[in-house]
């Protein structure tokens, strides 16, 4: 099946983030997508003090617009950080997924907050603003089973082995690493998480914006379960496609049987709830 991932160029007026968002969602439906996933953050700046300005609650303005665009294209749509989420007075970074029935099939809280300190480069603490998730999130397709993360916790192998243990082919992380991150561990770590677990994934950031106040590195990219990197952007907005072969999955996993020859008898992942 077609993956498309849509490289989208954020300002700071969400309702043409929204409109922008959907017609290229539109676009690559119309070139044979068949799931579309936007970038972390896609409807806002990303930064501690935006969040709270542009949250919403779910189901709302962003949310509904993301239902109604993928029951038009009738396929399945990663809305990626659609949205800085309010529920209860408190604020998440929330995935949505939507079918192609416009029915919302998952709702994805970023686990791992990212909170870091690198003397003389970025200092960033989401946890000023915002809540962590409790909760892995999975969909299935009638292609294979999707796993999601949000951006930071791409770095948490364990979360990647869990979704591979429930079964998921492709695992798909909507991130905004930065121009100090990006280049040293953007791809490094979709490699990785592609081999240890013999699945494809997929990672969609926004466009650079060198006049941002956090500024994304870009290159949303997808990895095979080879290790291969089979489709990349650069750091424009772009959207950039490609198909997905179980197929190929499945024979490399016959050829290095690594979920069989797990040693379960001396170490084990387990999902808590």
């Amino acid at each position: 099946f077609r993956l498309a991932l849509i490289q989208l160029h954020v300002s700071a007026v969400k309702s043409d983030n929204l409109q922008r968002a959907c017609g290229l969602v539109r676009e690559a439906s119309a070139k044979g997508a068949k799931v579309v996933a936007l970038p972390e953050c896609f409807n806002s700046p990303y930064g501690t003090q935006y969040f709270k300005e542009y949250a919403e609650k779910i189901p709302g303005e962003s949310t509904q617009k993301l239902s109604e665009v993928a029951r038009e294209c009738s396929i399945y749509l990663i809305g990626g950080r659609s949205i800085p989420e309010e529920d209860g007075g408190k604020l998440y970074n929330t995935c949505t997924v939507f079918g192609p029935d416009g029915a919302m099939l998952a709702k994805h809280r970023k686990v791992h907050l990212f909170d870091i300190n690198i003397p003389g480069k970025i200092q960033f603490k989401e946890s000023e603003t915002l809540s962590p998730g409790n909760s892995f999130s999975m969909f299935d397709t009638p292609y294979c089973k999707v796993g999601l993360g949000i951006c930071y916790d791409i770095r948490f192998a364990e979360m990647a082995q869990v979704y591979g243990q429930k079964g998921c082919q492709l695992l798909i992380y909507p991130g905004a690493f930065n121009l100090t991150t990006g280049p040293a561990h953007w791809e490094l770590l979709q490699r990785g998480r592609a081999v240890d677990n013999q699945v494809y994934v997929a990672t969609v950031s926004p466009a650079r914006d060198e006049k941002a106040s956090y500024v994304a590195w870009g290159h949303s990219t997808v990895v095979n379960p080879w290790g291969e990197v089979i489709a990349k952007a650069g750091a424009e907005e772009t959207v950039i496609y490609t198909d997905i072969d179980l197929k190929k999955l499945t024979e490399i996993r016959q050829q290095i049987p690594i979920l069989s020859q797990k040693r379960c008898d001396l170490y084990g992942i387990e999902m808590k709830k």
